[in-house]
């Protein structure tokens, strides 16, 4: 009797836990559903990404329940789910393809809650189907959008809608590799992060002044002109500021040396222009890279580079630039990359021994014509690539090489003033009046003398 009563009790145990867990499966499921409106938009959304063939049939008891949907995350909002998530293309092997028909649909704008957007791969022909970017009411996404990204979409053409400039609260948006042309939107100085390597052009807008938030802003492989704007002095916290391969000009901006946070600095391949002097640059103490190669600066260098402590690469090669080059930035004490090549660099290469061999090859001096090493100063070994020894230069002196005439003296002057200069570790001497010829004849003698013995 007592055996029966202990499995009756197992048995009530085990019946209550069922029963627990179905209950409270069944309460979460009423008390976090999705709204129909929301699934509805969602389902179309996708749809215009991945064909009318799928329908979601597969998912329980919603996109956001025990099976959701990859690429989709949802939050709670008062008592239901909402999508806060939405990543489409091949981003990982179970996601969801898009189909060569592909479409933006409305319906996107209904998803008010999103906070990422992610179009990954899907608009992949130009030529057979482009796209432009709807200029739909994006203004609806403008209080929970942070985050954009349309990358490796070569079939999405047109400007950069902009409503984009609406969007107060996004965080980053992403344009990469894509076929975007066309000005960038003067009011995109509303946004907060901007990587975009696309083909815009124009001007840059001094509205990103205003964008004090930014950490990386590459606007890199574009064809942006003008003059870099004086109001990107204001990006305190910017770490990364790359402006490379687009049409900058009119020289550099001077309020580049109040970006107090920047780290690297790229600003090559630009008809930029002007010389290195209009910017303090020993203000840049954050500094770790800095490329300014190919960008038709003249004029010298500056000593006070050397001040840049922090500095690893420093690239000014493919300039104008001219004058002597300090020994100063040898005093750079982190630079392991140092290249002036291509530029009209004169007089002769002051550095040390030490510093040849710490950079080797990583010192491009190279296609300056008029630069010379010393010669017998620097080691074979550790000889600057393409650069020639200083000449060692061997004069006589006394005659005048025009006439003959002696330029130490006249005949009526019989003073024997004797002028000792130092060249090459031998003594020249000048001798006035009819001396001259006897000691030319005596120094003649004296050498043959050495020779002999």
């Amino acid at each position: 009797m007592k055996g029966f009563n202990n499995t009756s009790e197992a048995i009530f145990v085990i019946f209550m836990l069922c029963l627990g867990v179905w209950c409270n499966g069944e309460a979460e499921t009423e008390v976090a559903p999705m709204e129909k409106t929301e699934k509805e938009a969602l389902y179309s959304t996708i749809q215009g990404f991945v064909g009318n063939w799928w329908n979601g049939s597969d998912l329980y008891p919603d996109p956001c329940g025990w099976t959701p949907i990859q690429g989709v995350s949802c939050d709670l909002f008062d008592g239901s789910w909402y999508v806060t998530a939405l990543n489409i293309g091949p981003i990982q092997d179970n996601s969801l393809s898009c189909v060569p028909n592909v479409e933006f649909r409305l319906d996107l704008f209904v998803l008010t809650h999103l906070k990422s957007l992610l179009i990954f791969n899907c608009f992949i022909s130009p030529r057979h189907h482009p796209i432009p970017i709807p200029n739909g009411n994006w203004k609806v996404l403008a209080a929970s959008l942070e985050s954009l990204e349309f990358r490796s979409n070569p079939g999405l053409i047109g400007q950069i809608p902009i409503a984009f400039g609406d969007l107060r609260n996004l965080r980053s948006l992403v344009l990469l590799d894509n076929g975007l042309a066309g000005e960038l939107p003067s009011n995109i100085g509303n946004l907060i992060k901007l990587r975009s390597e696309n083909s815009l052009s124009g001007q840059l807008a001094p509205s990103f002044g205003g964008l004090t938030s930014l950490l990386k802003l590459d606007l890199s492989n574009n064809q942006l002109e003008g003059k870099i704007p004086t109001e990107i002095g204001n990006l305190n916290n910017l770490t990364l500021l790359d402006l490379s391969n687009n049409k900058f000009s009119n020289g550099l901006t001077k309020s580049l040396q109040d970006l107090c946070s920047l780290e690297e600095l790229v600003l090559s391949n630009n008809p930029i222009g002007g010389d290195l002097w209009s910017v303090e640059w020993h203000k840049l103490q954050s500094l770790v890279m800095l490329d300014l190669s190919n960008v038709g600066l003249t004029g010298g260098v500056p000593e006070t580079m050397a001040g840049l402590k922090r500095l690893r690469f420093l690239g000014l090669n493919d300039n104008k630039l001219t004058g002597n080059i300090s020994p100063k930035l040898e005093a750079l004490p982190n630079v392991s990359a140092l290249y002036l090549n291509g530029n009209n660099l004169t007089g002769e290469l002051e550095f040390s021994e030490w510093f040849y061999g710490k950079m080797g090859r990583r010192f491009g001096a190279w296609n300056n014509p008029n630069l010379c090493y010393p010669n017998g100063l620097v080691p074979t070994r550790h000889v600057p690539i393409g650069v020639r020894p200083c000449r060692q230069e061997v004069r006589l002196y006394g005659f005048d090489d025009i006439d003959g005439k002696s330029q130490l003296g006249n005949g009526s002057n019989l003073n024997q003033n004797t002028q000792f200069m130092a060249s090459l570790g031998f003594a020249r001497y000048g001798v006035d009046g009819p001396w001259c010829a006897f000691a030319v004849e005596t120094l003649m003698i004296v050498l043959v003398l050495e020779f002999s013995l």
